[in-house]
């Protein structure tokens, strides 16, 4: 036994040496060699870990790391003392308990006995070995503090151990905080009890946080297609010390930790002690259906086609084609700009819509939201934006909870019917909608801490919502009268109406000039034979799911004659472009005016209504027509231009 374990311990000084993990520990070493570390009982060091190399080297160490963490710990502390002794690294050093080490595990083996998960039964968790479990931050405590290690002594004066450092005591991951601090220890010399010698306590810093699965939300884009219904709970990781405030609300991560039992009262909770947490790479698809492809080809000659073929075919398994293609080539460009990573520099695209027929307005904005991996569908009975209550593990402390806003991170949140929202309600939407930021604040009084806080979430999501003016009129009373724009939209703050980024009409004029839509859509699909509309009626679910993860992730650049408007970039995104041209701006420009012309007015540069779609896209010569129809409209922009911007933006008739 005892040449097994020195093989380990030759083992674990072999892979520090190779690692570098050596020469951190040195270094690491001169920051307690100043006088402010006099008084230090405990002493902290971490070091990184690799299982597969260090398996490689000692099978037996490999499996004490993974499944007997806390054996495999004691072989390093005593490798690390022991290197302190020889190299003469801290001078106050004195016995071994005082080395307080922590192994950073950078991976665990890829395996489903590894994986934690509360849906399988029967829980196995007592073991305290590692896990790793991955999930979205739902919930975050404030940062409190615990107590890292003790030094105790013994009671009895004249016995030896009354003075020194050999009664040690530090936190171990996987063990309760009360197990630090006990008044049950003792001197295994005299058998005395023990006392704290408190001016040695370490304190550490502490952050509770609450987790899902990311398969759980699913159950929040609401109901589509034939999804099986199941419930879902959350799980609280421990993070602790360098780990505290190292995840941010809404964000997907990877936990490896070993599993607590926390108990409370006659209530015991599972909570993952994190050990090492990394971000979850989703990365989007490198190719789309083919398909998508060949509709390209056919369209080359087109910088407009394929994205008219795109609207007019989306969303056609909750309606007919040909209906409303405006709204859901805006529903694209929304879509299209969501992100996967962690892009501070994302852009946004809010949608309010104006509708009369609700039924049909929900029906495609649920469907739409299930197609992006962050699509939120807000329910009443929850709260769009952080709020604050008492953590729910007897720490009495303040808990943050996301709310769907944060939920829906780099995706697009649904709030519904803005109408059916209270005023205060409203005026935080509005502020967040121009910030992209909430602050909350938390008093320190209500939450045992003696100073208030303020934390400050910034908000990375697109919100999509509608007004209903057929409902609306009968439970609001009209404010004002007057109506500058196209609609009376009095029933919301116009400065509201005005943060949204597009607003959008819908109504039966937009069914492309059909009383009969559901008609029109059966007999356009029978008797049409056109290659190009073939292509474009195929196109399933799952086709725009891979075409939105793929085109949303390519690198858009702008040419020198596209003025910079986020919405062409998106643009160019659908056309699965690299580069933002002037017709992607056109396409902008458009939608704005027609934003602005319902709240406004016409402008000088007058937009006609449905300007994007003004023709019923039945066959291939009412695509060519539409092209016809915008390259007029671009030729009028660069003349408005021309005749009204400054003499540095003027195009030439050249481009």
């Amino acid at each position: 036994m005892k040449l097994d374990l020195l093989k380990m311990k030759e083992a674990a000084l072999i892979y520090l040496d190779r690692s570098g993990g050596l020469q951190k520990f040195v270094n690491d070493c001169k920051s307690y060699c100043n006088e402010s570390s006099q008084g230090c009982a405990v002493f902290r060091f971490l070091i990184l870990i690799n299982p597969s190399d260090i398996t490689e080297l000692d099978a037996t160490l490999g499996n004490y790391i993974l499944h007997q963490p806390v054996k495999g710990t004691q072989i390093f502390q005593s490798v690390c003392f022991t290197a302190v002794k020889t190299l003469s690294l801290i001078q106050q050093l004195e016995t071994e308990a005082q080395m307080n080490i922590i192994l950073k595990l950078t991976h665990v083996p890829s395996l489903p006995c590894y994986i934690l998960s509360l849906c399988k039964f029967p829980f196995d968790y007592t073991t305290q070995r590692f896990y790793v479990a991955e999930g979205i931050v739902v919930a975050m405590s404030i940062i409190t503090k615990y107590t890292q290690g003790a030094r105790f002594v013994c009671s009895e004066e004249t016995c030896q151990f009354s003075e020194g450092f050999q009664y040690i005591r530090v936190h171990t991951a996987g063990a309760t905080e009360s197990a630090t601090l006990r008044n049950d220890f003792a001197c295994s010399l005299c058998m005395s009890p023990l006392k704290e010698d408190k001016k040695y306590r370490v304190l550490g810093d502490k952050q509770v946080v609450e987790m899902i699965d990311s398969k759980a939300v699913s159950v929040l884009q609401g109901f589509y297609g034939n999804k099986t219904h199941f419930r879902f709970q959350s799980f609280t990781v421990l993070l602790r010390d360098e780990l505290s405030n190292k995840m941010k609300m809404g964000n997907q991560y990877k936990v490896i930790g070993i599993p607590v039992y926390m108990q409370s009262c006659l209530q015991a909770t599972l909570c993952l002690e994190a050990n090492n947490i990394y971000p979850s790479n989703s990365t989007g698809l490198s190719c789309i259906s083919e398909k998508f492809k060949y509709l390209l080809s056919l369209t080359s000659n087109s910088c407009w086609k394929f994205t008219a073929l795109l609207a007019e075919s989306f969303a056609s398994k909750v309606l007919p084609s040909g209906i409303y293609n405006t709204l859901k080539l805006a529903i694209l460009l929304s879509l299209v700009q969501t992100i996967d990573g962690d892009d501070k520099t994302a852009d946004y695209l809010d949608l309010l819509v104006i509708t009369n027929d609700s039924l049909i307005l929900e029906r495609i904005m649920n469907y739409s939201i299930c197609l992006v991996p962050r699509g939120i569908r807000h329910f009443p009975s929850g709260e769009v934006f952080p709020t604050v209550s008492k953590d729910k593990h007897g720490t009495g402390t303040a808990i943050i909870q996301a709310g769907s806003a944060l939920m829906a991170k780099n995706g697009i949140c649904f709030i519904g019917e803005l109408t059916s929202y209270k005023k205060e309600k409203l005026e935080q939407l509005q502020a967040v909608l121009e910030s992209r930021t909430i602050t909350k604040f938390i008093p320190g009084k209500k939450y045992g801490e003696s100073t208030d806080q303020q934390v400050i979430f910034p908000i990375q999501t697109s919100f999509w919502s509608f007004i209903d003016v057929d409902s609306s009129s009968k439970k609001h009373i009209q404010l004002d009268n007057t109506v500058i724009g196209q609609l009376d939209l009095s029933l919301i703050s116009a400065t509201l109406i005005d943060a949204f980024g597009l607003l959008i009409y819908c109504n039966e004029a937009s069914y492309c000039h059909s009383p009969f839509p559901v008609t029109n859509f059966i007999l356009k699909k029978s008797i049409n034979s056109e290659e190009i509309y073939s292509i474009a009626q195929q196109f399933q679910t799952q086709d725009y799911e891979e075409f939105l993860a793929f085109s949303k992730n390519l690198h858009v650049e702008l040419c020198p004659e596209a003025e910079r408007i986020s919405l062409s970039k998106a643009h160019a995104k659908l056309r699965l472009r690299t580069k933002v041209l002037e017709q992607d701006v056109l396409i902008a420009v458009l939608l704005f005016e027609s934003s602005l012309t319902l709240k406004y007015g016409a402008s000088v540069f007058c937009v006609a209504p449905n300007a994007l779609f003004p023709f019923e896209l039945n066959s291939e010569n009412s695509l060519n027509q539409r092209d016809i129809y915008l390259m007029e409209y671009h030729q009028q922009l660069k003349q408005f231009i021309a005749t009204y911007g400054p003499v540095t933006h003027i195009l030439s008739s050249e481009i």
